[in-house]
């Protein structure tokens, strides 16, 4: 009866793309962050991801290659690949993790902006620069990614105008980072984030 199910139309058709599809799902995903984490500076975290990343892509592979003539399985493993990459990302962008670099150049006086934003907990550096229309202001701040919205908001609410860039960054070191950007992913040694 066993033997019966394996053959049947529900099994082939259904239930093996299905946990074809899953399992992708589950290892891109995974593999996404793994390469997300690593490209971060958190080296530590990328073998650890890895081993159950490819241990979840050989059952998906064994499958596969053992049912060589059934057209759905590709198609389970091809979908399963590019949902897993987005699901990745998606948690990824939930997570926020890293630290991002913000160069705002305003168009207004930007003093109640500067003060607002180190009201908040941020730090900033300002310094006189030169532009194309004559003399400008380039401010700094270091925060968390998931203090990006935050930062913006004060942006948009004192200098609508201002021209800014947000950059990623590998690693920092020392700085001010206020009460609330002190909060790490993991704060667990292994997973911790190495500084050059």
């Amino acid at each position: 009866m066993e033997t019966a199910f394996f053959d049947s139309f529900w099994w082939t058709w259904v239930v093996l793309p299905l946990l074809i599809f899953c399992s992708r799902i589950l290892d891109q995903s995974i593999g996404t962050l793994r390469l997300i984490f690593v490209s971060k500076g958190y080296k530590n975290i990328g073998p650890f991801l890895g081993f159950f990343e490819v241990i979840i892509w050989l059952l998906a592979v064994t499958q596969v290659l053992q049912h060589l003539t059934n057209p759905m399985s590709y198609i389970a493993y091809g979908g399963g690949f590019a949902m897993g990459n987005y699901i990745g990302m998606r948690i990824e962008e939930r997570i926020s993790i890293g630290t991002v670099l913000i160069r705002i150049i305003p168009k207004d006086d930007a003093n109640d902006m500067i003060g607002r934003l180190r009201q908040e907990g941020f730090g900033v550096t300002a310094t006189p620069a030169e532009g194309a229309m004559g003399p400008v202001k380039i401010i700094f701040t270091i925060i968390k990614r998931k203090s990006i919205p935050t930062a913006i908001n004060i942006i948009n609410q004192y200098n609508p105008q201002a021209f800014y860039t947000i950059e990623e960054i590998k690693s920092v070191k020392d700085g001010y980072f206020g009460v609330q950007q002190k909060r790490e992913v993991f704060n667990w040694r292994l997973f911790s984030k190495k500084t050059k």
